[in-house]
């Protein structure tokens, strides 16, 4: 007897063609499609390319599961997209892959399985599903391998989301899922991980920005935390918070991207110390495990994906803005990127950090 329908999001891929083999060996009556969400689906680059799309289609015939193309492409280009080329006009340095899961990946298709009648969607991502033992809540809690743990991409879903979602591979290692894929189809098994950002494939964001988003070269000021102008720069596009290389002029010492003013059209420079702060704010702020988040709560937090989590006390300053304390200072706060908060292995929640300075207290002088 099936467990359910479930539609399972295949990018041709390792992880994703696994996740299929997986709820089928479990009894899920599965169907598989392939998202085209920056081209036309079958188109030779990006998401849903023809070459992920055929790699899709043969792993689900060898499956004898039913397989379809879906064109997002609206969806993608609105909520993704869109918001990439805005958030660096703003000097914010985004997180695409966030919102897409977000928006395109769940929300769109969910309603998809809605559609079609499907109980669930399926992913191939390195994370589980629980219930928080003491709240109850949905959650995502890290995978069983902690060196491919794909948890601060997800913190976003909401707990609808999690409750009609399956990620069967958040139970193995890596080294299992390819493994598994070597008995399913030998090409897909060799194949490696995704690394770029799925519609700047050559990883030139700012020829990107330039071509989609129409933005002119626009060159302006390096300047100093105390305004004292220091050189010029190419456009605020081409820098980040904690960046060294690449700034086109010599100081005497190494300087680094201390933040950037998009109204100016400045970057500002500073030394490797000034980098250092304890406190960061974020918005948008999701709440995953726990339903509210209380003064004084212990919980461990990560400024970007690759950043080592450390112990933060949290409280809320504003109706949606939160402010976080390390216990020891922490580099290179980025506005744009995510500040994701765990409990033990559980997602708390996490919001999009927008500096560490306390933007209520920083209206009221």
């Amino acid at each position: 007897m099936s467990k359910g329908k479930v539609i399972v999001g295949m990018s041709g891929g390792v992880d994703s063609s696994v996740a299929a083999y997986l709820l089928k060996e479990q009894g899920y009556d599965v169907l598989g499609v392939t998202m085209g969400m920056w081209q036309e689906p079958g188109e030779e680059n990006g998401c849903g390319n023809i070459a992920a799309v055929q790699d899709a289609s043969r792993v689900a015939k060898k499956l004898g599961i039913p397989f379809q193309v879906l064109d997002f492409r609206e969806t993608f280009q609105t909520q993704v997209v869109a918001y990439f080329i805005d958030s660096y006009t703003k000097g914010l340095t985004p997180n695409p892959c966030i919102v897409c899961n977000r928006f395109v990946k769940w929300e769109a298709l969910l309603q998809y399985a809605n559609h079609v009648g499907a109980e669930y969607i399926a992913t191939g991502h390195y994370a589980r599903i629980a219930k928080h033992p003491q709240t109850g809540r949905y959650t995502i809690c890290a995978s069983a391998t902690k060196t491919k743990d794909q948890t601060y991409a997800l913190y976003r879903l909401t707990q609808e989301q999690l409750a009609k979602t399956l990620m069967p591979i958040g139970e193995y290692c890596k080294e299992e899922v390819r493994s598994i894929a070597e008995q399913m189809d030998g090409s897909i098994a060799k194949k490696g991980d995704s690394q770029d950002i799925c519609f700047i494939p050559d990883g030139d964001y700012t020829a990107f920005l330039e071509r989609e988003g129409k933005l002119e070269h626009n060159p302006g000021n390096f300047v100093d935390r105390s305004g004292n102008i220091l050189g010029q720069h190419k456009g605020i596009t081409h820098y980040t918070v904690g960046q060294r290389k690449g700034l086109g002029i010599a100081f005497g010492k190494p300087m680094y991207v201390f933040g950037l003013d998009a109204e100016k059209n400045e970057v500002i420079l500073c030394e490797n110390a000034d980098l250092f702060s304890k406190t960061v704010y974020i918005t948008d702020v999701n709440r995953m495990c726990v339903p509210t988040f209380t003064d004084g709560m212990r919980l461990m937090g990560k400024i970007r994906y690759s950043h080592r989590m450390a112990w933060c006390t949290v409280r809320m300053v504003g109706q949606d803005v939160l402010e976080c304390v390390f216990d020891e200072p922490q580099r290179a706060i980025t506005p744009g990127q995510s500040l994701v908060l765990y409990d033990d292995i559980y997602v708390a929640g996490g919001g999009t950090i927008i500096g560490t300075q306390n933007p209520i207290e920083a209206t009221m002088v």
